[in-house]
């Protein structure tokens, strides 16, 4: 885990470099945008994970988009170098690096680090989770780590956490069906760890996500206490590769 925050650390300097320098935009051929800073924290990533864990597979969003899709089976890696390029682009801050480890279907590790704001978050199965306080260039060793907890529902409703840039009618649609206090919105899988962090309870999501969308945010919230759920109420699996590697409508909560 120290390794692959470290990692998720050293993509996230690549970003901000590109960040605070300039960038161009691309379309891709699914019409998402991709950047410079994308393809750069790709390479320092994925050259890191095969020294890390060079028996491991990884699957990246970038790569998968010109079609290098390894084959993978039991354990790989889902990564999302720059998950959030539409609040890259808009210099909004709400964008994350996202490295996440499958193991037969189940997300049982993963870091998000959100490197415009200094949030580091972590979790793995088994082992516990966290949140720091680090800016791209802090010395690791100095990051003062806090426990991720979910919490209980509140009694005055809940408070969701739904996508600045995909909230769609369906979502709009069951939010009137619970009891919501408060509605957020945030970008990349902030919102997983958002709840993850007790700052939140409820992240319904039924339009289209990839696996390296919610992989690693999914990882850290199931540490922390939380659930990933589709909506037949079976848990969020990984390695769909007969789908496209895509994820169907899913809620993710505190409990």
């Amino acid at each position: 885990m120290s390794a692959l925050i470290a990692l998720a650390q050293h993509a996230g300097r690549e970003i901000m470099a590109i960040y605070h320098s300039g960038f161009t935009t691309a379309i891709k051929d699914d019409l998402s945008p991709v950047t410079e800073a994308d393809e750069a924290a790709e390479r320092v990533i994925l050259a890191g994970l095969a020294e890390i864990d060079p028996k491991t597979p990884a699957i990246s969003e970038e790569a998968a988009a010109q079609g290098r899709i390894p084959d993978v089976s039991r354990r790989f890696y889902l990564v999302d170098p720059l998950d959030g390029t539409k609040e890259f682009i808009s210099r909004n801050g709400e964008f994350t690096v996202n490295i996440g480890l499958i193991e037969l279907g189940q997300p049982v590790a993963g870091v998000v680090y959100a490197p415009a704001i200094n949030r580091m978050f972590w979790g793995e199965t088994g082992v516990g989770s966290g949140v720091a306080t680090l800016e791209p260039g802090d010395e690791l060793a100095s990051a003062r780590w806090s426990p991720l907890a979910t919490r209980a529902a509140p009694a005055g409703g809940l408070t969701v956490v739904a996508s600045r840039s995909h909230c769609d009618e369906k979502t709009k649609t069951y939010l009137k069906t619970i009891a919501v206090a408060d509605l957020k919105s945030a970008g990349s899988s902030l919102k997983f760890c958002l709840i993850a962090a007790g700052e939140a309870d409820l992240y319904p999501r039924f339009g289209r996500t990839m696996e390296w969308d919610t992989a690693a945010g999914h990882a850290v919230l199931a540490a922390a206490g939380g659930r990933v759920m589709t909506e037949d109420g079976a848990p969020l699996l990984y390695g769909k590769r007969a789908r496209g590697f895509d994820n169907p409508g899913f809620i993710a909560s505190a409990a």
